[in-house]
């Protein structure tokens, strides 16, 4: 096992476009980290970067104390799986765990032993002698995995390694990576574009967006304090909204009426004519219901109610709004750039089972002002974070 380290990296292809920008990246020895960012933002690259299918443009990368930038990726000793899981289709489950070990002349008995270790682990010992053709998918993956296990590698590196899996197989082999990673006490760098898997696996997330690093952090200090309207838009689902609000007189104007906020959310508006104002779902409830031991922390105002989504557990209300159009504008950028049609003006509010609100109707909502944000839409920046784990230039990213 070892640490890996990033000072600078940048990947540059030959047409000038940075996919890579300037990375700088801690992973301690047995950390599980995450890059996460929508297609196109570089995590892949960065991931080939490390286990060397990629040149380093500028920029050092350290496996422990070695710089490995000149170093081919059989020299580095990292064991890779990949989205496809890359089987020999023509070997048997034992052979395409075993290939690796094959590849270093080990002796057979160290092979047998190695290979029969990882499918105890996986609970493969029974399909050892199947073919991939054989296997469902989540079978097929845990073969990629012991491939990897079998190398004694300082670090796992994945790939997307789930996109391939339905829904229900997905959640089941989260939880097998996960474990697997807290018994082997592995350094593992992992990409998905799925944010569940990023809040659910990850030690610390590592957020990027075209090539820059927005942020890294825990999940749960990535969901509570994001440091700019990109992540807090990406993390989350429903995502946060974001609510135009006029400064004025210490008074946040909003299409929902005034808000004054407490002074522990209250940043430094000087200069400020227009902010917007993010809250999570579920920092909003039907006000008939919110109990008066925290009321008067919060801000009740009429709604408008268009949808209602029942789940069961949880469910929704759907409230369309008016903005001013370089905010509705912003906000469609973001959306498109996020992939996702959540941004709209319009806010998505979390409400309990209890409530009886109805579509098609008014009703009273309140928000928990104790849990807003306040960004700068000029530069995207979160002037509510608190002591979070910031790229200041990429805090500064205009959204």
């Amino acid at each position: 096992m070892a640490a890996i380290t990033m000072r600078n990296v940048v990947k540059q292809y030959g047409d000038g476009f940075p996919a890579v920008n300037d990375i700088n990246l801690d992973i301690a020895d047995g950390e599980f980290v995450i890059l996460v960012g929508p297609s196109g933002c570089g995590k892949s690259t960065l991931l080939r970067m490390i286990v060397g299918l990629e040149d380093i443009t500028s920029g050092d990368l350290f496996i422990g104390d070695t710089r490995v930038n000149e170093k081919a990726p059989r020299d580095r000793n990292l064991a890779m799986v990949f989205q496809n899981y890359a089987l020999y289709p023509h070997l048997t489950v034992f052979e395409n765990i075993a290939f690796p070990l094959r590849l270093q002349k080990l002796d057979d008995a160290e092979i047998e032993r190695r290979v029969h270790g990882a499918a105890e682990l996986l609970e493969l010992v029974e399909h050892l002698g199947r073919k991939p053709a054989n296997l469902s998918g989540g079978q097929r993956q845990r073969v990629a995995m012991g491939r990897a296990i079998v190398r004694q590698a300082q670090a796992f590196l994945f790939d997307e390694p789930l996109s391939n899996l339905d829904a229900k197989l997905r959640g089941q082999m989260r939880t097998e990576i996960a474990r697997l990673q807290k018994r082997l006490g592995i350094t593992t760098v992992y990409v998905t574009h799925d944010q569940v898997e990023a809040m659910t696996l990850g030690d610390r997330v590592a957020v990027l967006r075209k090539g820059i690093l927005q942020q890294v952090a825990s999940p749960r200090e990535l969901y509570r304090e994001p440091v700019n309207l990109f992540v807090a838009g990406f993390i989350g689902s429903p995502p946060m909204n974001f609510i135009p609000a006029v400064v004025s007189a210490g008074e946040l104007n909003t299409p929902f009426g005034a808000m004054r906020l407490p002074d522990s959310r209250s940043p430094e508006l000087d200069g400020k004519d227009i902010v917007l104002l993010g809250a999570r779902p579920e920092s909003f409830d039907d006000a008939a219901i919110v109990s008066d031991a925290v009321r008067d922390h919060g801000v009740t105002f009429e709604a408008n109610i268009d949808v209602i989504e029942w789940l069961g557990n949880e469910q929704y209300a759907y409230v369309p709004y008016e903005a001013p159009d370089d905010i509705r504008d912003q906000l469609a950028d973001l959306e498109r750039e996020l992939d996702s049609e959540a941004l709209r003006t319009q806010l998505v509010v979390g409400l309990d089972t209890a409530s009886q609100i109805a579509e098609n109707s008014t009703a009273s909502l309140w928000l928990d002002l104790r849990q807003v944000h306040v960004f700068d839409p000029v530069s995207g920046f979160n002037m509510t974070a608190r002591d979070v784990n910031v790229d200041e230039s990429a805090g500064a990213t205009a959204v």
